[in-house]
């Protein structure tokens, strides 16, 4: 038996009146997953443990299975994990991300963020800013490392763990408010604006019509991570799939094998049918037994609160993921389990994450199982995955990460 997790970042939504009161998961075209839900386990999943912040950290921790109270000492230790950088006890990583933010002519605490993630900037065009900004910010306390895209490190040493907003939590907002409590964050932040927002590189994107990458933003504090094993914690070899220094530094602390697929860039283009044949190989050819492919498209389009594209990015989960490894498994003769959900919902409403429970949908391809399943939702009328029919069920799930022992049937 083969284990599959497909977990659509933000794919859980709220209906919008857009979309005639459906959510971006119902109006989507998912004839897969459409094919699947009857014949799988369906219910509402709690990857936020009350009290905490919601976020892609603590919701995968939790899918993953290892408990958010437990083990979360914050996002950017997990980064640092995925970019090989090896913590001190007493560094303090920060999420860098590169922003864009208005350019009146006002103080830097009056400006507006308009957009957390630079318009998805090339890893490579971020790695030109973040060098400027190197050469005249770093020194021996504060070090600055390239990650993907607009999400970057910074190494504080002797820091504090200090609250920090992070910056999809206010687009469109004016910033002041919003900023580091700590001088040498703040004084770092409006400095980086002087130096990157007639950077040539910035002056060329705004000429074609890209938005500029013109600050950084501190958030997500944190210390060393210490995550156990995940096969020794479920007794199975893993693999990880993502595009994302975060999911990549989870799989890195809990030892899983990080697969790198070419063209994966964590945006509304990255390569699905890639990481798809990548989870097919690593299970089939190189004999894991586990493997978790994560796909970041849905919750930035949530976050841009771009409809459409939300529903493209579903849709492109659903025919050019889901889909292939499903044909390839069946074309093996593999027997396999897979469970398909979001991490938490990123509503186009707030444009930021929630704590509302997810999706999820878990599907057992040997035949006494699915048709077991299949008569238990006729009885419930469970007829698709998305947010209202697998309410149906009347299946929850109230800690997050117990589920990954119904992936493994414990």
């Amino acid at each position: 038996m083969k284990y599959i997790v497909i977990l659509g970042d933000g794919m859980a939504d709220e209906p919008l009146a857009e979309l005639a009161n459906q959510t971006p998961l119902m109006a989507a075209k998912t004839p897969c997953m459409d094919f699947l839900a009857p014949k799988s386990e369906v219910g509402l999943a709690y990857t936020i443990p009350e009290g905490m912040k919601p976020g892609s950290d603590t919701a995968n921790l939790s899918v993953m299975g290892y408990n958010p109270r437990k083990y979360y000492t914050g996002r950017s230790p997990l980064e640092a994990l995925s970019v090989g950088v090896d913590m001190k006890a007493t560094d303090i990583a920060l999420r860098c991300n590169m922003v864009t933010l208005s350019e009146e002519e006002l103080p830097y605490e009056s400006r507006t963020i308009l957009d957390h993630s630079s318009g998805e900037i090339e890893t490579e065009d971020a790695a030109i800013l973040l060098d400027a900004v190197k050469k005249e910010l770093e020194n021996d306390l504060y070090k600055f490392y390239v990650g993907t895209s607009y999400r970057h490190l910074t190494i504080w040493d002797k820091g504090s763990v200090i609250d920090l907003v992070p910056p999809h939590d206010i687009l469109g907002r004016v910033i002041g408010e919003y900023l580091p409590e700590d001088r040498i964050l703040r004084d770092m932040m409006k400095k980086s604006y002087d130096i990157l927002n007639n950077h040539p590189l910035n002056l060329k994107r705004k000429e074609e019509g890209l938005h500029k990458a013109n600050s950084l933003w501190f958030w997500g504090a944190g210390t060393r991570p210490a995550l156990d094993l995940f096969e020794e914690k479920n007794h199975k070899k893993g693999a990880m799939i993502s595009a994302v220094d975060l999911l990549k530094g989870i799989a890195v602390g809990a030892g899983m094998k990080v697969v790198t697929v070419p063209g994966a860039n964590g945006t509304l283009h990255t390569n699905y049918e890639g990481k798809a044949m990548a989870a097919v190989n690593v299970l089939l050819e190189e004999n894991y037994d586990f493997v978790y492919v994560h796909v970041e498209a849905p919750d930035e389009m949530g976050h841009q609160g771009n409809i459409k594209n939300k529903i493209l990015s579903i849709e492109n989960l659903d025919q050019r993921v889901i889909k292939v490894i499903m044909q390839e498994m069946q074309k093996a003769g593999a027997e396999y389990r897979m469970l398909i959900m979001p991490d938490h919902p990123t509503p186009i409403r707030c444009r930021t994450h929630t704590s509302d429970p997810v999706p999820y949908m878990l599907y057992d391809s040997t035949s006494s199982v699915m048709h077991k399943k299949a008569h238990e939702n006729e009885v419930k009328n469970v007829r698709k995955y998305n947010e209202a029919d697998v309410k149906l069920s009347g299946n929850v799930v109230k800690e997050g990460y117990t589920i990954i022992d119904k992936l493994f049937e414990r």
